[in-house]
């Protein structure tokens, strides 16, 4: 049976809508592999005038359906062309999504990419960077805007500018960014571990716009956690430490504000745990990682430190040195004493204040091992814990006093102070003083943190005659060698020495 005439037409387009997708199917994927060229020309473009940077790229793929979607492998960008350091940015495998619509928008719009094995090397900036400034010229790169930017396991590298420093270095284990364009801040969450001390740290901010020539001038700001960090990484320490806190400046230098606290602190060598809380201002180096502390206020017990200096690299040296000045204005010797010492009370307690440089340099000793102090101290109103000891302070008062029948009335504050080095975990006294009504000793020798052993020698001076410090045969026998111990404008001055140990003391003269 034939077809009537008329109805041919609409068997035509039958025909034709039933061969269209198939040529579309056909025709889009050598479209895509013909426009393949011209795409990544301009890409590599945009990013050599974003990014001042000569460009590679070993791989990439096209697709335009139902998406613009471009794989590539093995992009790398070289700042300025250099080879002497790591490239600024290289990226093993990235994928990159965008709309039709989006793409024809100004600035031209990406939806999302995803980047596989990202690293960043910021190089030092140059010497005459600061002096001149910095002035971006990014308002004449192409513009474009990437909605999401999905990048776990990012490693950022920030260069050192002396060649012996290692670079710093952050592993960001999980990283996504909002609005991303190399002539735009953008906005960022991201989570990485810290590797010493051991941790979690998250941290939300912003991010840019880039500076293309000088990459370390990039602003950054955001605020940051840090959690759960293990102190026992660094031996003769132990703690379990949280931060937080907020941070702004560029790459190469940032300004932290920020509060930690380690409920469980101790030092080995005591073994007793304190609450430990500070404040910080610290000011960062980013091509070195070498901090200025500007302040240090910590807490703990009831007492209050404050220290100022710095963490940073010496040359011909691995890790960081930190040297400080700290002050106590208002502190209290159990306090220190329960840090400090091992024992299960602290064997005295009132007010102290000092002053002392400190010094850790890096190593693999025990923290208290390492430590050296160099300063002065005062102690007032001070009263020892055991009975026994606290006794025999007030009746040395007495008797110096001339009232050796008064010795068993009331107890005595203590006064102290002195110059004190710590090094090698022994403490060495100079000029120690010790002072209740009616005597005051001077002393000098050492106390060692580890062993606690005592060896102190110095003089006593009594404000009576030696006869007069006592009662009985005793004074009427010492009459007669009072003019040997006698001293100018004092009763009696009596070469002493301390020895044993701080649960165990000896006392005698040092003949």
């Amino acid at each position: 049976m034939k077809v009537p005439i008329e109805n041919r037409p609409n068997r035509r387009w039958l025909i034709a809508i039933g061969v269209l997708p198939a040529l579309t199917a056909v025709a889009l994927p050598i479209a895509a592999h013909l426009a393949a060229p011209l795409v990544k020309d301009r890409m590599l473009q945009a990013l050599k005038e974003s990014y001042e940077s000569e460009v590679e790229l070993r791989r990439m793929d096209l697709a335009l359906l139902p998406s613009v979607q471009v794989v590539g492998e093995g992009l790398v960008l070289r700042h300025r062309g250099r080879t002497d350091v790591p490239p600024l940015i290289s990226i093993r495998r990235f994928v990159a999504t965008a709309g039709w619509l989006g793409l024809l928008r100004s600035p031209a719009r990406v939806e999302r990419v995803y980047l596989e094995g990202l690293q960043i090397h910021i190089p030092p900036p140059h010497d005459d960077a600061k002096e001149k400034g910095v002035k971006s010229r990014n308002r004449n790169v192409p513009r474009f805007l990437i909605n999401e930017v999905n990048a776990d396991g990012t490693v950022l590298e920030i260069l050192p500018k002396k060649a012996e420093t290692e670079p710093l270095q952050f592993e960001i284990k999980l990283l996504t960014l909002w609005g991303a364009g190399p002539a735009n801040p953008m906005s960022f969450r991201a989570t990485l571990t810290n590797a010493k001390p051991v941790g979690e740290i998250r941290s939300e901010g912003q991010f840019g716009p880039w500076q293309r020539d000088e990459p370390g001038f990039t602003p950054v700001s955001g605020r940051y956690t840090f959690q759960h960090a293990d102190l026992s990484v660094f031996r003769g320490i132990s703690g379990i430490l949280s931060s937080e806190g907020a941070y702004t400046g560029v790459l190469g230098a940032i300004q932290v504000n920020g509060t930690t606290d380690t409920p469980h602190f101790k030092l080995d060598v005591s073994g007793k745990p304190v609450h430990l809380a500070t404040q910080f201002h610290a000011e960062v180096d980013g091509t070195d990682g070498d901090t200025r502390l500007e302040p240090v206020r910590a807490q703990f017990g009831r007492s209050s430190v404050t220290a100022r200096g710095a963490i940073e690299g010496k040359p011909g040296t691995k890790g960081k040195t930190i040297s400080l000045d700290v002050t106590v204005g208002q502190g209290r010797i159990e306090d220190m004493l329960r840090l400090g010492v091992r024992s299960d009370k602290p064997m005295m307690n009132g007010s102290i204040a000092f002053h002392t440089s400190l010094l850790i340099p890096p190593g693999d000793q025990d923290v208290i091992k390492r430590l050296q102090l160099n300063g002065r101290f005062a102690a007032g109103e001070a009263r020892f814990k055991k009975a026994d000891l606290q006794q025999k302070v007030s009746e040395l008062s007495h008797r110096g006093l001339g009232e050796p029948d008064d010795s068993q009335a009331g107890s005595v504050a203590s006064n102290f102070s002195g110059s004190f080095i710590l090094k090698n975990a022994v403490l060495t006294f100079e000029n120690l003083s010790f002072g209740v009504p009616g005597v005051t000793v001077h002393l000098n020798g050492t106390y060692g943190l580890r062993d606690e052993r005592i060896d102190l020698k110095g003089t006593a001076s009594l404000q009576a005659k030696l006869s007069e410090a006592t009662t009985g045969i005793k004074s009427f026998l010492l009459k007669a060698v009072d003019p040997f111990f006698k001293k100018k404008n004092v009763g009696a001055v009596i070469p002493i020495k301390i020895g044993g140990t701080k649960d165990s003391p000896s006392f005698g003269l040092n003949l």
